[in-house]
């Protein structure tokens, strides 16, 4: 699979713009600023739907300007797609496949399947857990694109509990004044009967959505774990071995596994989780649920679920955050970046894999460590600020970026 044509209209800082790609390696050079990572980020948009840089689509559209458009025709085997998304803020977005709208956007995901790494990937190691839980679920998606609809759905169900349990939650306490007695009157008209049996609705659809999510990210996990050490090994074999483990909200008090140096790199749920054949994660869920009813309803919050899990990354017994030195998190962050890479190629077919300035941060070893594991790629797309931050296993193709042009030079 490799991307053979971008077109940007409006994207960033583009009002336009059209390149012709071949497989192997393309280099974008040119200072910061210049709008080296607005071709892949645009690329990566159109893979997963959202962007590695911001959390929402209103940076994508250049300053005064409604809408933005990004087109890629991606060439797989001896099949080519066009796929055209327009990102609407506030508004829906809209996507067309080989000029022909499709009812759904997300119906285009897994035309186009990429790897990013970027430099925002260091929160993989370093930051919280909900970006190690997005890692998962975005690499859940881009195998089998079904998982954007449980995700989905999930996300619903969780949303919708949520305020359920803010009104009980304001009921039960008022805020004082009229708007005590108003609290206290809606309670009272609803009852707290009415309220336990609209929240047993909502425990079945969060269990079972949830249920999906977590199988799958277990299986995963599974599969990723040899593959990261693999990697990992490759770029620091000094260093201790990654482990990767799951703590989940079904063993736990409930809430978020932020302090990862209890118990060491963290207990692995994913066996316990998913050799107990003596009941179901769905009925696990829902008895998780009721444990902790009382605390969510003074609360206001979903304390159980796959929501408030976390993917544990460890170096022998230790866990990597706080422990991992800058050198160790950049690599066990490229390492699970590889091991994406080599699962989704397993599952037929590479993916396009984007190092976007990746090279200036790593030293002389690991930059050529790295550059020989991604060498044979069927399409590499990197950006950096100078060529010569570009290792020579890895010269090919050449654009010069500056000053709002994309200049092919090689």
């Amino acid at each position: 699979m490799h991307v053979a044509h971008l077109s940007l209209t409006d994207f960033r800082s583009y009002a336009a713009v059209e390149l012709g790609l071949e497989p192997g390696v393309t280099a974008f050079v040119g200072p910061n600023g210049q709008g080296k990572t607005n071709l892949v980020e645009a690329m990566g948009y159109v893979a997963t739907h959202s962007s590695h840089r911001v959390a929402n689509d209103a940076p994508l559209v250049r300053q005064g300007a409604a809408r933005a458009i990004v087109r890629c025709a991606v060439q797989r085997d001896d099949r080519r797609a066009l796929i055209e998304l327009e990102i609407n803020p506030g508004r829906a977005n809209r996507a067309r496949l080989n000029r022909s709208p499709v009812s759904r956007p997300r119906d285009v995901i897994g035309l186009l399947r990429t790897v990013l790494f970027a430099p925002e990937d260091l929160a993989l190691v370093k930051g919280d857990p909900a970006e190690r839980r997005r890692f998962l679920d975005d690499l859940l998606v881009a195998r089998a694109p079904r998982f954007a609809a449980v995700r989905a759905d999930y996300d619903r169900v969780l949303k919708q509990r949520g305020a359920l349990l803010r009104t009980a939650a304001q009921a039960r306490r008022g805020r004082g004044g009229s708007r005590r007695a108003e609290s206290e009157s809606a309670f009272a008209a609803a009852g707290a009967g009415d309220v336990l049996s609209t929240l047993e609705v909502w425990d079945a659809h969060l269990a079972r959505h949830g249920a999906e999510l977590l199988r799958a990210r277990l299986d995963l996990i599974e599969s990723l774990r040899p593959l990261v050490a693999s990697a990992y090994a490759s770029l620091a074999p000094t260093s201790a071995p990654a482990e990767l483990s799951y703590r989940s909200t079904l063993s736990t008090g409930g809430d978020d596994a932020e302090d990862e140096q209890a118990g060491g790199s963290g207990s692995s749920d994913a066996q316990t989780l998913s050799t107990d054949l003596g009941i179901t994660l769905e009925s696990r869920l829902r008895e998780r649920l009721l444990e902790v009813r009382q605390a969510e309803l003074e609360r206001g919050v979903t304390l159980v679920g796959p929501h408030r899990d976390d993917l544990i990354l460890g170096l022998g017994d230790l866990p990597a955050r706080g422990y991992a030195s800058h050198g160790e998190s950049w690599s066990f962050a490229l390492s699970l970046k590889l091991a994406a890479y080599d699962l989704l190629r397993a599952d037929g077919g590479d993916p396009v894999l984007i190092l976007d300035d990746v090279f200036a941060e790593l030293d002389s070893q690991r930059r050529r460590r790295l550059a020989e594991i991604v060498a044979p790629a069927e399409q590499v797309l990197i950006t950096a600020a100078v060529a010569d931050d570009v290792p020579t296993e890895l010269i090919g193709s050449r654009f010069d970026v500056a000053g709002g042009s994309v200049t092919r030079v090689r």
